[in-house]
């Protein structure tokens, strides 16, 4: 049997298009959720309706775990068999522990690998493989492609609008009194992944609806600065919520590209019920 080039494979915080998700060369690796001593697999054996309805029922929230370095490896040697290379682009090493153990079953497989850091999740991973799908398909050597994407990663943009500063608050993230204090003033805390990684505040402001505007603002700002094609509306059981912000983005940028899609249970765990993200890509 003749090898494939090269394989692309990501994690499951990841999210997939259809194009994708149908590709024959692109391949995820499922984080792990633990709930009352259970242990699923993202996406396989749990999925976010079903995450959905543990966070309602119980105080206590899931967790999440990266896939294992032994899961890792026969993941990678069953790769191997049929790819001559992969290109693994996995969530922020600052975010979750998944590169360090990627990293440790490759060296263990044996197996010709770039690792690449997205600095993000979800839809940010989301662009990365298909600019890596498309280089791919013209035939660009696979550590120039690595080399590219690791650049592309760094232009990464995205804001995060939390549903409710609740599951923070279960998730042990946010003090008794911070929790008090926002729900009594109505703050909605905008999140954003930072170029190095880390996820940080980047604004706090009064009321979801001021909070959706100031979303809508920063990115006509990020547009207008630079060459942005595409946004990826990414939400937690809040379709009719996304609907309505893309548009909402239409009226403010009609020529832009918008994909709508759900984040991930591994995702849900942290961000909760009822958050809106944006992701797009800043142009060189």
């Amino acid at each position: 049997m003749t090898k494939k080039k090269i394989a692309f494979v990501t994690d499951s915080t990841v999210y997939l298009t259809e194009e994708l998700r149908s590709h024959p060369d692109v391949y995820v690796v499922p984080m792990v959720v633990i709930s009352e001593g259970k242990e699923y697999e993202d996406g396989a054996e749990l999925s976010t309706d079903e995450l959905y309805g543990i966070i309602r029922r119980n105080k206590e929230v899931p967790k999440t775990s990266q896939p294992s370095v032994g899961r890792f490896k026969e993941f990678y040697e069953q790769l191997k068999n049929d790819y001559d290379h992969a290109i693994v682009i996995h969530v922020s090493s600052k975010l979750s522990g998944t590169i360090s153990s990627s990293s440790a079953a490759i060296d263990e497989a044996g197996f010709e690998v770039e690792m690449i850091d997205s600095l993000s999740l979800s839809y940010a991973i989301t662009m990365l493989i298909q600019k890596g799908v498309k280089l791919a398909e013209q035939n660009m050597d696979f550590k120039e492609i690595a080399k590219e994407l690791r650049e592309e990663a760094t232009r990464s943009k995205n804001l995060i609008l939390l549903g409710s500063l609740e599951q923070l608050y279960k998730g042990g993230r946010m003090s008794g009194a911070q929790f008090l204090l926002g729900n009594l003033l109505k703050i909605k805390p905008i999140l954003s992944i930072n170029p190095d990684g880390e996820l940080g505040i980047y604004e706090k402001v009064r009321t979801e609806k001021k909070a959706t505007n100031r979303l809508i603002a920063l990115l006509k700002e990020s547009c207008s600065a630079n060459n942005v094609s595409q946004v990826g509306i990414m939400h937690g059981n809040a379709a009719e919520r996304a609907a309505e912000l893309k548009q909402m983005i239409i009226e403010e940028i009609p020529n832009i590209d918008i994909v709508i899609g759900d984040i991930s249970s591994s995702l849900a765990v942290h961000a909760g019920e009822g958050t809106l993200a944006i992701f797009w890509q800043a142009g060189k």
